[in-house]
C-alpha cells in the first residue's frame, strides 16, 4: 500500500518514537540491573513560541548528536544512534555527518560506538545492533550504500539480550 509523503512521515515518526520509548525502558532496566548507565542525548531544540494543544514553535540550536551515551559496566563507554525504518533497508546517509563523526570520535576513544536499527516489516520487528566501522562499511561489504534486515542478521538484538560483548 502506497501512503503519501506526509502520512508516510506520520507513520515513521509513530514508529520511531515507539522504538525510542523501547530503548529508554531498556535502559532503565540495565540500570536497575546495575550492568549499565545509557541516556538519551536531548535534541539540541529552543522553543520560541507555545501555540497551545501540546504544539510549539521552535529551532534547532546545533546538530544532531548520537541519540544515546552512557557507560557498561567495568567502565567501557557506549555511544550509539537509533534508527527505525518501515522500508527493506536503512540507507548509510541515514546518519548525518555529524553523527557519524562523533560515532567515529567515540570509537577512536575506545567506545563502543554504532546503530542500533529496527526493521518494521508487517508486525514484526528485526532489531540489530552494528559497529560504526562496519555500518560505514556497506559499499565495500555489501555493493550498495545501505543495509538489508539479511544483511544485519549477524548483529541481531533480540528481547533477551543483555549488553555483554557490547
Amino acid at each position: 500500500m502506497a501512503y503519501s509523503k506526509s502520512a508516510q512521515g506520520r507513520i515513521n515518526r509513530a514508529e520511531g518514537a515507539a522504538f525510542e520509548d523501547i530503548i529508554t525502558k531498556s535502559c532503565e532496566r540495565y540500570k536497575l540491573q546495575r550492568i549499565a548507565f545509557i541516556e538519551k542525548t536531548p535534541e539540541p531544540f529552543r522553543v520560541t513560541r507555545n501555540i497551545g494543544k501540546g504544539r510549539f514553535e521552535g529551532f534547532y540550536t546545533g546538530q544532531a548528536q548520537p541519540d544515546y551515551k552512557g557507560t557498561l559496566i567495568g567502565g567501557r563507554a557506549i555511544c550509539f544512534d537509533a534508527k527505525c525504518t518501515v522500508q527493506d533497508k536503512l540507507q548509510v546517509s541515514a546518519l548525518t555527518d555529524n553523527q557519524r563523526e562523533c560515532l567515529l570520535k567515540h570509537r577512536e576513544l575506545g567506545a563502543w560506538a554504532g546503530v542500533l536499527m529496527c526493521f518494521i516489516q508487517g508486525n514484526k520487528r528485526t532489531y540489530s545492533m552494528i559497529p560504526i566501522s562496519i555500518f560505514m562499511s556497506a559499499k565495500a561489504l555489501n555493493g550498495h550504500k545501505h543495509w538489508s534486515v539479511d544483511e544485519v542478521s549477524r548483529w541481531k538484538v533480540t528481547g533477551t539480550a543483555t549488553l555483554n560483548g557490547y
